[in-house]
């Protein structure tokens, strides 16, 4: 089949033709893009729509959050209620899983592991299925991809700003100084209301974490680079 990358030609004709029908048709929308490479295609949609910032997201954390609680629910045997999960980054597999402000039952992974309930090996082997997450289920279904969960995970997002929920979400939303970025869209802790993306969480990461969203953020500037040369209106 096709890498992520492969899609970006084709997907960024997609993004172009429904960026320019919303801009002309649906200015006051408040836009959820699912289209991979997320983090490239949102930018490209939100820059195709001329929508505010904060009026176009991407969904991709609360999905790999969910994959994320669902193995670690799977590992501990307790309820996905009990499990709490915080990744940031790009969606993929430079996705950066926080494993400090992941928990089960309120505990942090960190202080599981050192209370003898699971092994680093088996939590850093939880983390790599997570990121494989989409390629598990291609090989599963052979024919197609995940569409199930991604499509709860975007109702997730769409009924937050629907219903004003103030829910706080891990999506692919616009940092304009937040983490220490300038304009770009990636994975971040974000606050979804009635007037979309209402904050983006600012979070402290240790040096590891850091270093591991640096290389997420890195392969996200790749894309968009790679799409301004596609196509050069948006250079």
């Amino acid at each position: 089949g096709m890498s992520r990358d492969d899609l970006l030609g084709i997907n960024l004709k997609v993004m172009k033709s429904v960026g320019e029908g919303i801009r002309d048709n649906a200015p006051n929308a408040f836009v959820i893009c699912i289209t991979n490479p997320l983090d490239a295609m949102v930018w490209a949609l939100r820059e195709f729509s001329g929508l505010p910032h904060n009026k176009v997201v991407g969904m991709a954390g609360v999905l790999d959050s969910a994959r994320f609680r669902h193995f670690l629910s799977l590992e501990f045997d307790v309820s996905m209620r009990d499990v709490t999960a915080f990744v940031l980054g790009g969606h993929g597999d430079t996705m950066v899983p926080l494993a400090r402000y992941s928990t089960v039952a309120g505990i942090p992974l960190p202080d599981l592991v050192s209370m003898g309930w699971t092994t680093q090996d088996k939590l850093d082997a939880i983390v790599q299925r997570t990121r494989d997450g989409g390629a598990e289920i291609v090989g599963l279904l052979k024919t197609g991809s995940a569409f199930y969960a991604p499509a709860t995970s975007a109702i997730e997002m769409a009924e937050a700003y629907l219903k004003d929920q103030r829910r706080l979400l891990p999506c692919a939303a616009y940092c304009d100084g937040e983490f220490g970025l300038k304009g770009m869209y990636v994975g971040v802790p974000t606050i979804i209301g009635a007037n979309g993306i209402e904050k983006v969480v600012d979070i402290k990461l240790n040096k590891d974490e850091q270093a591991m969203f640096d290389k997420s953020v890195d392969a996200v500037k790749g894309l968009v680079e790679a799409c301004k040369d596609i196509d050069t209106s948006l250079a």
